[in-house]
């Protein structure tokens, strides 16, 4: 059986795949799936389940790959997304690399897709129904909840400059599954900003991410005395890492909702 990826590229299912992920939560999904013992490279930023991936060797950043070290893996796979990993990277890899297989959440969603493209073509399809269950019924749950008044945030992922996320993010829309809002600035993903009267008078409060900007609760004292909005910390990986950490986002959604 054939499975396509995001770019409609087809892959046929592997049992005996060797498997280089180049998306840190995507690595995470695998494990879970039961995969790990194809998984033969990770990159540095692919950290959960700590206990097994430490065993799977580093093949550089997201954007920093070494291409050397994946050729010597010999993977029949690699796995990339749009926005973590760049095209002349992904280019040599096709040189020799027989299967990109190419992902791009874009909405909560889009989660079920993405496990089943990864059971599907690793042979791992009654993992990934069961994944896929319990992901709909978090959603479901989420979706059942009593919406509170409408929030409109500011979702900072960047400081020095100042960078937030725009509505066509997965970030966006994880925020409007409790009936918050970003505002829309500049036409491009993730803008860069400058603090204003304008732009305050828009917003209700301010999230600092925890990541890819290590935000701390330091910045969220500074940041309140300067702007006079409230301020506070989430989890960056609930709220961006698609895959597995999507159903732990779910449950961390519904404390958000509740402190809004």
């Amino acid at each position: 059986m054939k499975y396509t990826d995001i770019l409609g590229q087809q892959h046929a299912a592997d049992p005996h795949a060797r498997i280089v992920s180049l998306v840190p939560s995507i690595t995470e999904l695998l494990c879970d799936l039961g995969l790990a013992p194809q998984l033969v490279g990770r990159t540095g930023f692919c950290i959960h389940p700590a206990d097994v991936v430490r065993a799977i060797a580093k093949v550089g950043g997201t954007k920093d790959v070494n291409i050397e070290k994946i050729r010597r893996l010999a993977p029949t796979h690699v796995v990339v997304n749009i926005d973590e990993n760049e095209k002349p990277t992904v280019d040599l890899l096709a040189q020799f690399v027989p299967n990109i297989v190419v992902t791009h959440p874009i909405e909560p969603r889009d989660n079920l897709a993405l496990a089943q493209l990864m059971g599907g073509v690793f042979c791992a399809q009654d993992k990934a129904a069961a994944w896929c269950r319990a992901f709909e019924a978090e959603l479901a749950a989420l979706e059942a909840l009593p919406r509170g008044r409408p929030q409109r945030v500011l979702y900072c992922i960047w400081k020095d400059p100042w960078m937030t996320v725009s509505r066509d993010t997965y970030i966006a829309r994880m925020l409007a599954l409790i009936g918050w809002s970003v505002p829309a600035i500049g036409d491009v993903r993730y803008p860069v900003f400058q603090w204003s009267d304008a732009l305050l008078r828009d917003i209700d409060q301010v999230l600092l991410s925890s990541e890819p900007y290590r935000f701390t609760e330091e910045h969220v004292d500074a940041l309140e005395r300067q702007i006079g909005k409230p301020v506070q910390l989430v989890d960056g990986e609930m709220m961006s890492w698609y895959g597995s950490r999507a159903l732990q986002g779910m449950r961390y959604l519904k404390g958000l909702a509740a402190t809004g």
